[in-house]
């Protein structure tokens, strides 16, 4: 038995020397390879002497507590008087912290409790979330102001590639899209008006829900899921492969480089969308109008001219650069949200695309309160 910590004599097992975190690795194994655990755990085994340490720390501590056991090392000061009472209070703190379960029950609470708490989280988060977004807003909003009488600083090339990927490339789905919900709306228009003999206003059932509303919210919609998952995934991409911090080093602006392309893209292409989307709802209205209730291309052109003034057109028209400003914003936050995995990116272009048609619904319905106390 090393002599350097423990010695026997008779009956008597005494650990002598500094029991510390130093020598913690040299006494676990001279423990390991003596028998003096196997004796102090028998009824009539060896006694234990504690005179002879000189130096005990927390480490020193737990190996004596895990030889002598829990309840001898509590009532140490009974059979150990002799040893330091700073020593005997940490000897009992160290076996009391080895009684206590490591398993600890988690608190109860009722439904009701957890119910409301976890709408406190949420509402939390969403106002973490909405003041995110309305720094950032200022953030992009004071760039653009920054930039704007400073032409050598504007990324024409990459603005021109993004109205090309945002705006030419969805026109086909949007034109497809709108054309066949103006179907839909003049059949469903149709429907509802032969009872009532007036089926001729089909016609501007169609231009009003088009031109107002239809049109300008599904290219938004679009957008929204198209091209606002398309900037997270970029943005996401670069902050996962760390080239925003290598942007930064370099002493070039993220905002400035990344984001105002995408927002001046998308400010050009909803717009643009928006029209190809009202002439498209249009042209599905006439075709049913034309197929189902007999009233020709011409009939249907000139109620359209004589009703539906140009107002509507432009009420409709002057909620796209709202949505286009909210949804590229939107999108390129949360890719600079993406903390590095591929999880991570997933899941901020899921929420991109979330918050991007919550927020489109959202605006088109306070304007249309707005719209219509104003009498427009």
């Amino acid at each position: 038995m090393p002599s350097e910590w423990i010695a026997r004599h008779d009956q008597t097992v005494t650990l002598k020397g500094e029991w510390t975190l130093a020598n913690y690795r040299y006494i676990k194994a001279a423990l390991n390879h003596s028998e003096t655990r196997t004796e102090l755990g028998k009824p009539t085994g060896a006694t234990v002497s504690l005179d002879a340490i000189t130096r005990l720390d927390t480490a020193g501590a737990i190996l004596i507590v895990e030889l002598i056991g829990v309840e001898k090392a509590q009532a140490v000061a009974d059979w150990a008087a002799e040893l330091p009472k700073e020593q005997q209070a940490l000897l009992v703190r160290i076996a009391e912290a080895m009684e206590a379960p490591l398993d600890v029950d988690p608190p109860s609470y009722s439904r009701i409790s957890q119910a409301l708490a976890s709408v406190g989280q949420h509402m939390a988060g969403l106002w973490s979330q909405q003041r995110q977004l309305l720094a950032f807003i200022g953030l992009v909003v004071a760039t653009l102001f920054h930039l704007a009488l400073r032409p050598r600083h504007w990324r024409l090339t990459a603005t021109v590639a993004h109205i090309q990927q945002s705006g030419l490339n969805a026109v086909p789905i949007v034109a497809l899209l709108t054309f066949m919900v103006g179907a839909v709306v003049a059949f469903l228009g149709a429907t509802v008006l032969q009872d009532f003999g007036a089926t001729i206003y089909t016609i501007d059932l169609v231009a009003f829900s088009f031109l107002r509303e239809f049109g300008v919210l599904l290219a938004a919609i679009l957008l929204a899921g198209r091209t606002a998952s398309a900037f997270t995934a970029q943005i996401g991409a670069m902050k996962s492969n760390e080239e925003i911090d290598a942007l930064q080093a370099q002493g070039l602006d993220p905002i400035e480089l990344l984001v105002l392309p995408r927002v001046m893209a998308m400010l050009i292409s909803l717009p643009m969308l928006a029209f190809v989307g009202m002439l498209s709802g249009l042209a599905g209205g006439a075709m049913v109008t034309s197929l189902s209730l007999d009233i020709l291309l011409t009939q249907f052109m000139a109620t359209l001219q004589k009703d539906v003034s140009v107002t509507h057109f432009l009420v409709g028209l002057s909620k796209a650069p709202v949505f286009a400003f909210v949804i590229a914003v939107i999108g390129c936050l949360e890719g600079f949200k993406v903390s590095g995995s591929a999880q991570s990116v997933g899941e901020h272009t899921t929420s991109s695309v979330v918050q991007s048609i919550f927020m489109v619904i959202l605006i088109d319905a306070v304007a249309a309160l707005f719209f219509m106390e104003m009498g427009w």
